[in-house]
């Protein structure tokens, strides 16, 4: 579209609304009518000066009469035509629309806006809620504890007879599932205001408690200190971290930090890794250590310190025995998912299948700007031991830029991905869902 081609539309209802006739305002501005119908019906183009003095003419600007500030309002009015039935000769004459009712197309414009703006919405709430695990258990809790007061409600307006320790019983329960369902509302609430339209902000207590992490560097100065003082009472005073989940979550990594620092002492450490290069097996040995203690440590180092600054920063995701993702630091060129689990074939899940067997892999990422990594592996049992209960299962990959030392000449590199809905192997066996990537295959 040209940008005079609503022009003469614009001049013919501007003449319109004054009660003018063609040729009364081709007189006015000196030009004889049937150039003046030529323009209206937009088969002329308009100089400077004439359209100066049409706008002068009719008592407008003259931006009023171009439609530079109006092609989305043609383009909206075009694209909410195009959603219905419309014959497709109407549609040409959208043009005409336009500039004799402007104010029409504008609403019409912005209505279609508004529409295209609550389909991402929508789109981006069902993928929420197909992918979001924490908002199904919100969801889910919230309907356990509504269920529970309405069967309890029924039992006692059944009008039988309940004994008295029972009614209180009942009682007791209707209070403490009031109080769950409320406890339930108030997080969800709290939980979706968390997240902006973008999905960008925080959302469930993990990623608050991960990005918390970040910015402070996956390290805490405060834990290699031999007295690290009130962990609770130094979690208080995170503003970043706002909710108890989060709190909770946050203090029982930092209790498993702190210990990771008093096994493994950073100055000693540092020089051993210095000493011994990216060898996990050997440092656990040196220290006389799990090996996921070791993996822990380096994906934990000080950026500020130059001993570390000699090793590529390292990645660290940690699974549970179901296989969902419990911590993640993430590094660059390596997608970790947000939600769930992660590639099928990462060598994180692999462990899984081998309980204390340490595993050494070359990754490359798909796509063809795809990185190498090593990453180190090991699945162990997270807690003491016990005959009278079965062992908690975690996994913990560590995930570092590929060393020329790290791996023997010609390993060969296993590809992987982030998730299956962002991964470009379309024919991966491990596919467990299709890929959202499939169209630009």
């Amino acid at each position: 579209m040209s940008k005079s081609s609503l022009t003469g539309t614009r001049i013919r209802a501007r003449r319109n609304l004054r009660g003018l006739r063609q040729s009364d305002l081709a007189h006015m501005v000196g030009v004889s009518p049937s150039y003046m119908n030529l323009i209206e019906h937009n088969r002329r183009r308009v100089s400077p000066p004439l359209l100066q003095a049409i706008a002068q003419a009719l008592d407008v600007s003259e931006d009023a009469l171009v439609e530079d500030s109006d092609i989305r309002f043609v383009e909206g009015a075009r694209a909410a035509a195009l959603r219905t039935d419309t014959n497709i000769v109407d549609l040409e004459r959208v043009d005409e629309f336009t500039g004799r009712f402007p104010g029409w197309a504008k609403v019409l414009a912005e209505t279609q806006a508004r529409v295209e703006t609550l389909e991402r919405v929508v789109d981006q709430l069902n993928d929420r809620m197909t992918h979001d695990p924490y908002l199904g258990a919100a969801l889910h809790e919230i309907i356990s504890a509504v269920t529970s007061v309405q069967s309890t409600a029924a039992i006692l307006n059944d009008g039988g007879d309940i004994a008295p320790e029972w009614q209180a019983r009942f009682h007791e329960n209707i209070l403490n599932d009031s109080k769950r369902l409320a406890e339930g509302a108030v997080a969800l609430v709290n939980y979706l205001d968390a997240a902006d339209d973008t999905e960008s902000g925080l959302a469930a207590p993990q990623e608050e408690v991960e990005a918390w992490l970040a910015r402070k560097g996956f390290h805490l100065p405060v834990l290699e200190a031999a007295d690290s003082g009130d962990l609770p009472q130094l979690l208080r005073a995170q503003v970043e971290l706002s909710s108890d989940a989060s709190r909770v979550l946050a203090l029982q990594w930092l209790v498993r930090l702190q210990e990771d620092a008093r096994a493994l002492p950073l100055d000693p450490f540092l020089d051993a890794l210095a000493e011994l290069g990216m060898a996990p097996d050997l440092l656990a040995v040196r220290f006389n250590v799990p090996l996921q203690q070791v993996l822990r440590r380096l994906a934990m180092l000080p950026a500020d310190d130059a001993r570390a600054r000699a090793f590529p920063a390292a990645g660290l995701v940690v699974c549970d025995g179901s296989g969902t993702l419990v911590l993640r630091r993430a590094v660059d060129g390596f997608p970790m998912p947000r939600f769930g689990g992660g590639c099928p074939l990462w060598p994180l899940y692999q462990a899984l299948h081998s309980p204390g067997r340490p595993l050494r892999v070359l990754l490359r990422t798909d796509g063809r700007m795809g990185r190498q990594f090593v990453a180190y592996a090991i699945c162990a049992p997270d807690g003491p031991p016990s005959f009278d209960d079965a062992p908690i299962m975690q996994s913990t990959m560590l995930v570092v830029p590929e060393m020329a030392q790290a791996l023997p000449q010609g390993a060969r590199a296993l590809v992987v991905g982030g998730s299956c809905r962002t991964c470009a192997q379309i024919d991966c066996p491990a596919r467990r869902e299709p890929s959202i990537l499939v169209a630009f295959a």
